[in-house]
């Protein structure tokens, strides 16, 4: 089974999701060191299930996602790292920790565009739109903007409407975990709409 690096984050990265870093841990400087000279220059990232981002010793959840490093900066302070979501895997056995997390990986299959239902994709997209313009009449602060240009290629737009829906860690996980674009649009377009539901709910609330 191939070994890659591992960054343990709080958050779910998402296949053809953009994902920023700011690197100041040693152990990841090294880590960030070695993935720049392999020919891929990707590192996998999984959630954290308890415990801290900085200085080890968390529990992780085993399915995760592949990051191609696409710009590193160095500017003082801590390395600014650009890098996109790829492979989902499953981890099979974590490494030892030194110098840097590892882990070897088993990678899960990759959606085929002609198994992704159009007109739930669309659908979908409704739902996770119109829920971001919701909550930005809010005056909440989102980490996407709810005019968001998705891609093209359909397979990556339904892991782009997963990553961009106002949900929890957790959702994300779940979401991460299915096994056909179907499920992925179905659950996140029911997950969306129950949020949806709820955030109205609590402004009637609040109102009353």
């Amino acid at each position: 089974m191939p070994e890659i690096p591992m960054f343990p984050l709080g958050s779910v990265l998402f296949p053809a999701m953009p994902l920023a870093l700011q690197v100041f841990e040693e152990r990841y400087l090294k880590m960030m060191g070695t993935v720049l000279d392999a020919e891929e220059s990707e590192f996998g990232v999984v959630l954290i299930e308890r415990g801290s981002e900085v200085g080890g010793g968390d529990q992780r959840f085993d399915i995760g996602t592949t990051a191609q490093v696409l710009q590193v900066e160095a500017p003082d302070g801590p390395l600014q790292v650009v890098a996109r979501g790829g492979r989902r895997f499953r981890v099979s056995k974590w490494i030892e920790e030194e110098p840097f997390p590892r882990a070897e990986v088993e990678f899960l299959d990759v959606f085929d565009p002609g198994d992704v239902p159009g007109e739930e994709l669309v659908l979908t997209e409704n739902v996770v739109r119109e829920t971001l313009e919701y909550l930005a009449t809010l005056d909440l602060s989102l980490p996407w903007p709810t005019d968001i240009e998705l891609a093209t290629d359909p397979v990556e737009k339904a892991w782009q409407l997963a990553g961009i829906s106002p949900l929890g860690t957790l959702d994300h996980q779940d979401l991460l975990t299915l096994d056909s674009p179907g499920e992925l649009l179905d659950q996140t377009r029911h997950v969306v709409s129950e949020a949806l539901e709820t955030f109205k709910n609590t402004r009637d609330s609040g109102l009353e």
